[in-house]
């Protein structure tokens, strides 16, 4: 653990940039602001991914594995589904779509571009990156699934015209996406803890733990909680007040409306990405796959149940089917990552498949 993690004191800027970054969330929110208050905001907006990270760290420290992961990927996801909801909520006919483009760029971004990154970052330490198959692979499964209902039957579906689910078929994705959610939560924190754990290597021994780093206080962990909250709901927060202007440089430059999507996720999984990327450096790759396929799986089975809920008063449709190219790059990735996870190693070139994968992801959001 590095020494700013293990650092009690909260008097430094890990303590202010948070409450700035609320301050500026709470001056710009419902307000239409000029070119540079966007820029000062989303200066807060990075400051507050940086201090969620931090406290992420005291917090996993603390409780240990798979529970920190677990922490960061869950609070992310909750505010980025709060966030979802009021976008959709405000924005008519134009955002029936939001919540199909965010969920799957969410998928796409953990899947390819936090596991690549992680793998690539663990292979260039030690050769070959190496972490547990059997819950890694079950994670895979699980995202498989939940994308599978939620976002691809919708587009066989006969009951309603378009890429959309009936109201019976939404809530039975719903409930199915929850209790695979619970499932898969229940099995990584209790029944198959050991699955999701750093597995030892020269630099790392048993299960990942480091001797050397002082676990924090439960005051300054408690604190620390409070502080993470805090930081990531600035960055949701902060990322909704400078989305006008990403929406209108979107259209101004002529891109596909879900390129705003893209970017949202972008902005939301930043404090997860730099967490993954941080494990990595330290040997610990099983925690980056943690975050990234525990936030993918989160992505899904918390975002579906909740706009199933909201559908009751949101007017317009809810468009959640993927296009054909979509479903072509979810199955690649599927299937790569399934190549990828088997041997329980990775090397170099592992990492750079994903990562172009999640290029290509890119790439087309922007020229399809």
């Amino acid at each position: 653990m590095s020494t700013a993690t293990r650092r009690s004191p909260l008097t430094d800027w890990t303590l202010l940039v948070p409450v700035v970054a609320l301050a500026a969330l709470v001056l710009s929110w419902g307000r239409d602001l000029p070119g540079a208050l966007v820029g000062l905001v989303a200066l807060c907006l990075a400051g507050a991914v940086l201090a969620a990270v931090h406290h992420a760290e005291v917090v996993a420290h603390r409780v240990g594995e798979p529970f920190g992961s677990l922490v960061l990927a869950v609070a992310v996801t909750v505010i980025e589904v709060a966030l979802i909801v009021t976008l959709m909520a405000d924005g008519g006919d134009k955002t029936a779509s939001l919540a199909r483009d965010t969920v799957f760029a969410a998928v796409m971004i953990t899947c390819n571009g936090i596991v690549g990154l992680s793998l690539l970052v663990g292979a260039l330490r030690n050769r070959v990156a190496v972490f547990n198959a059997e819950g890694s692979g079950a994670a895979l499964a699980t995202v498989a699934t939940l994308a599978t209902l939620s976002l691809v039957l919708p587009t066989f579906t006969t009951s309603k015209p378009g890429p959309e689910f009936s109201s019976a078929q939404l809530t039975f994705a719903a409930v199915a996406s929850l209790a695979l959610y619970g499932l898969f939560i229940a099995v990584q924190t209790v029944r198959h803890r050991d699955y999701f754990l750093p597995v030892a290597t020269e630099s790392t021994p048993a299960g990942g733990a480091e001797e050397h780093a002082e676990p924090p206080t439960n005051r300054a962990t408690l604190a620390s909680l409070g502080l993470l909250f805090v930081a990531l709901v600035a960055v949701v927060g902060d990322a909704k007040s400078v989305s006008p202007t990403i929406e209108k440089a979107v259209a101004d430059a002529g891109l596909p409306q879900a390129v705003v999507g893209v970017i949202i996720a972008l902005l939301v999984l930043l404090p997860e990405t730099l967490a993954a990327v941080r494990a990595a450096r330290r040997d610990r790759v099983q925690t980056s796959l943690n975050l990234g396929y525990g936030s993918a799986i989160a992505s899904i089975g918390l975002t579906i149940p909740a706009i199933a809920l909201a559908s009751v008063w949101l007017k317009g449709p809810l468009l959640l089917g993927l296009g054909p190219t979509h479903m072509v790059l979810l199955t690649l990735t599927v299937v790569v990552g399934a190549l990828t996870l088997v041997p329980g190693r990775a090397t170099l070139l592992q990492g750079g498949v994903h990562l172009v994968l999640l290029a290509a992801y890119l790439f087309l959001a922007v020229s399809p």
